[in-house]
């Protein structure tokens, strides 16, 4: 039994993951290059036409400008590790992550005796998102190059504490059913940013607000959506092997 939950784990990761390659070349890899313009020091474009910047123009942007042009040949040429170019060592760093969190799902699942199912996967899946994406972005929203950020250690500790804390308020309020329990759950759900997060003592940066937020939004959703994918595909063989048993 313990080897089918893995077996289940580890390809419902590596098929999330997969996915989610997919989604972030197509919406937040376009944002993240657009970015490292203003990283690199490259001229300034009009803050006004980055107002409506889109991810089609900012692809097109990546390939024509001459700031980005040495980047693009060394990604051709080797890559950023190992020889691999960032499309594949993106593929490469997701399926690891994917099969690590699903791990991580199906050890929650385990734990609390409720098993993943088809019918129940979206839930699991919105649950995860909820604890590792939505609520540390809440108070260390995700960064594009070029932004301000915190000591990284500083981060880390409040990004690991909020992960601890949201996951245990989704016990406690979601499966336990004493009133007493429900209200530590909603103490420990707000009680990270009520302490608050790190933030830099300097916020100044050349990268556009509207830049910043459309990454927010494109990273959150490819979130969102491999968590779904993660929970769905990994309750679809959990309900095939129950029925095969």
């Amino acid at each position: 039994m313990i080897v089918r939950y893995l077996l289940a784990a580890l390809v419902a990761g590596l098929i999330a993951g997969a996915l989610q390659t997919a989604v972030q070349h197509a919406k937040v890899v376009p944002l993240i290059l657009e970015a490292e313009k203003y990283e690199d020091g490259a001229p300034a474009h009009d803050h006004a036409a980055g107002l409506q910047l889109s991810l089609a123009s900012a692809a097109q942007a990546q390939e024509t400008t001459p700031d980005t042009a040495p980047v693009a040949a060394a990604e051709e040429e080797g890559g950023m590790l190992f020889g691999v170019n960032r499309t594949v060592g993106t593929l490469m760093a997701n399926l690891v992550t994917g099969a690590g969190f699903s791990l991580l799902l199906m050890a929650a699942a385990v734990l609390t005796g409720r098993s993943i199912t088809l019918a129940n996967g979206v839930l699991w899946g919105a649950a995860a998102w909820l604890t590792f994406q939505l609520m540390p972005s809440v108070g260390l929203p995700p960064e594009l190059p070029g932004f301000p950020a915190a000591a990284l250690f500083d981060r880390q500790v409040w990004w690991t504490g909020t992960v601890v804390a949201t996951a245990a308020a989704l016990y406690l309020i979601v499966l336990r059913k004493e009133p007493v329990a429900k209200a530590a759950g909603v103490v420990l759900l707000f009680a990270p940013h009520v302490i608050g997060a790190p933030q830099p003592a300097d916020i100044a940066s050349d990268v556009p607000a509207i830049l910043a937020a459309e990454f927010a939004v494109a990273t959150l959703s490819a979130g969102l959506l491999f968590w779904i994918v993660l929970g769905l595909v990994m309750g679809a063989i959990n309900d095939r092997w129950a029925k095969t048993a």
